[in-house]
C-alpha cells in the first residue's frame, strides 16, 4: 500500500507527463492538495494552473482539468471526466462501471495509458 506522500508523487508525475496537454512546459501546474479527496483504496487529487491560483485570472485557469484519482494499491492513475459530477465518476469507480477509454488509466512504472 502506498502513502499519501507516495501517492502524491504519482500525481506530480502524472501532470508532468500530461504537460503537452495543458499547453506546454510553461504553463506551471500545480495539485489543490487542500481539495484532496481521501477515498480508502486512493486519493483524488484536483488541479490547477499556478498562475491562476496566483492571480485569480481567469484567463490564466486551465480548461477541462478533470480530477484523477491515484490508486493506493497499485499507484495506476485514474482519469475521471468533466462531462458530470466528481461524485458520478466516483461511483461508476466503485462499482466497477467507468466506460473504457484509451486513456482511463496511466501506469507509472511505464509511463503509458491504457484502456484496463
Amino acid at each position: 500500500m502506498l502513502t499519501d506522500q507516495e501517492m502524491l508523487a504519482i500525481a506530480e508525475r502524472y501532470l508532468k507527463s500530461r504537460a503537452e496537454h495543458f499547453g506546454g512546459s510553461d504553463i506551471e501546474v500545480v495539485i489543490l492538495t487542500d481539495l484532496t479527496i481521501k477515498k480508502p483504496y486512493g486519493n483524488i487529487y484536483d488541479y490547477q494552473s499556478k498562475e491562476y491560483i496566483l492571480t485569480g485570472d481567469f484567463n490564466k485557469s486551465l480548461v477541462g482539468n478533470a480530477p484523477f484519482l491515484v490508486e493506493k494499491k497499485t499507484g495506476r492513475v485514474v482519469g475521471f471526466g468533466t462531462a458530470d459530477f466528481l461524485e458520478s465518476y466516483v461511483e461508476d469507480y466503485e462499482n466497477g462501471k467507468m466506460t473504457p477509454s484509451l486513456d482511463l488509466y496511466w501506469y507509472p512504472d511505464e509511463d503509458r495509458f491504457d484502456y484496463k
